[in-house]
């Protein structure tokens, strides 16, 4: 992928997005027509680099076949593209992850997606979410981070699951801890860098891919794929 507002690790260029994965392209040379023609919109902004790196939370808007897509990962931890209407494809979400002082003490927010934001809410802390409106590029609302609140896990073992903030362990000189209860009862914990709000309470800010973000063992999924089956049978 191309340098862009995110990690090498943490992105999927939109090359593979749009042959490998939308099959709208088959070939290189047909992908770059593809993009070349200002078809393809990543966060309102046409994007015509098809190495260009797409991550968590971004909106990919194809406005010649009226698709609009969300990057999320599923219960797997793998990139997952999640279709969403015209109204949800109009924000996005953005996990602040520093807050300073700019030139002449212009108060600023850093988010995960490598966007500066001047002037932000004095409430907004690191790790808190703000919901970022696409279209005026202003804050319109945030959460904070706080035990209570719905979150996604980006990263680590426990990636792509989505369960309730239960409480925070500080770890003076090493990593934060998080523990997360999903919505059927399993707890586990991750890092607090993994944790991304996307909602306060049980209700999300935005739709949720198929699954809820919960993650079955191995014996249940192997018992849905034999019920699937045995219902095709």
């Amino acid at each position: 992928p191309s340098a862009g507002p995110h990690k090498l690790r943490e992105s999927m260029p939109l090359i593979v997005l749009i042959r490998n994965k939308l099959k709208y392209a088959l070939t290189y040379s047909e992908t770059k027509k593809v993009t070349m023609s200002r078809a393809i919109k990543v966060d309102n902004k046409v994007r015509t680099d098809m190495c260009f790196p797409t991550g968590f939370m971004d909106v990919i808007s194809i406005d010649k076949t009226g698709e609009y897509f969300r990057m999320l990962f599923d219960v797997k931890g793998r990139f997952l593209i999640h279709r969403i209407k015209k109204e949800e494809a109009s924000y996005k979400l953005a996990k602040v992850k520093t807050v300073s002082t700019a030139a002449k003490g212009v108060p600023v927010i850093v988010t995960h997606d490598g966007r500066t934001m001047r002037y932000p809410d004095p409430q907004i802390k690191a790790n808190d979410t703000v919901k970022f409106d696409l279209n005026t590029n202003k804050i319109v609302d945030f959460m904070k981070f706080e035990p209570g609140n719905l979150a996604y896990i980006t990263g680590g073992q426990n990636c792509g699951r989505i369960g309730i903030i239960t409480h925070k362990e500080k770890h003076p000189g090493s990593f934060d801890i998080v523990h997360v209860k999903d919505s059927v009862g399993h707890t586990f914990a991750t890092r607090l860098v993994n944790v991304f709000p996307i909602g306060k309470g049980k209700q999300a800010w935005i739709s949720l891919p198929r699954g809820k973000g919960v993650r079955l063992t191995i014996a249940d999924e192997r018992d849905r794929k034999l019920a699937a089956k045995a219902k095709e049978m």
